[in-house]
């Protein structure tokens, strides 16, 4: 049996279409319950930031999950496919009437993403305070806490109706299929064989 990690929400929905069609029958979750047994298949309904947890530990052998969270948590996952859904980016963004200046020595930086964020002012060799929030993160500068922000921008709506400007992208993002590293090795022809179809479908 092959079990799946994938995240609450419309990512699951698109994922599950495409394994609808890879097992030939409907797949649906009843009510409220997390886990769904079809053939050789258990879906398993989790948190988008927890899915590598469920696939790293074993209790998930492949997963559905964004390239934020396996950049943010460094993930050893095994990265199969770029499934090209689920598309947002990471952004640096600060208030319509600031000029964010990468040469000031203390730039200030709110985010959930600590570690995209060290990563991508590292290797510009700026040296920035990270504070690191769990929401609301366009506050954060409009209070005097933070210069700027680095966040995921889907349609970039949030930030403009709280007046702030998107000033650079550090990255594009869309979902990817994982696997766990020994389930790839054990499972290797059965996974090979969904994320080769997985491929056709997102191709076609």
């Amino acid at each position: 049996m092959i079990k799946v990690a994938l995240p609450k929400g419309r990512i699951a929905e698109q994922t599950l279409a495409i394994f609808e069609k890879f097992v030939g029958a409907p797949l649906h979750f009843e009510d409220r319950k997390l886990i769904l047994t079809k053939g050789n298949f258990e879906f398993m309904l989790v948190r988008n930031q927890d899915v590598p947890v469920y696939v790293e530990r074993g209790a998930a052998d492949i997963g559905v999950v964004g390239l934020d969270v396996l950049e943010e948590q460094q993930s050893s996952l095994v990265r199969l496919l770029d499934l090209g859904f689920g598309k947002c980016k990471i952004a640096i963004g600060s208030p319509n009437h600031y000029t964010l200046d990468f040469s000031n020595p203390n730039l200030r930086i709110a985010t959930k993403m600590v570690n995209i964020t060290k990563s991508f002012f590292a290797k510009k060799a700026i040296t920035v305070e990270i504070i690191k929030l769990y929401g609301s993160i366009e506050l954060a500068p409009l209070v005097g806490m933070a210069d700027a922000i680095v966040d995921l921008v889907e349609t970039g709506d949030t930030m403009r109706q709280n007046n702030l400007k998107i000033d650079e992208t550090i990255m594009e993002i869309s979902a990817y299929l994982v696997a766990n590293p020994n389930s790839f090795y054990a499972q290797k022809l059965e996974i090979l064989k969904i994320q080769n179809y997985f491929k056709t479908q997102i191709q076609s």
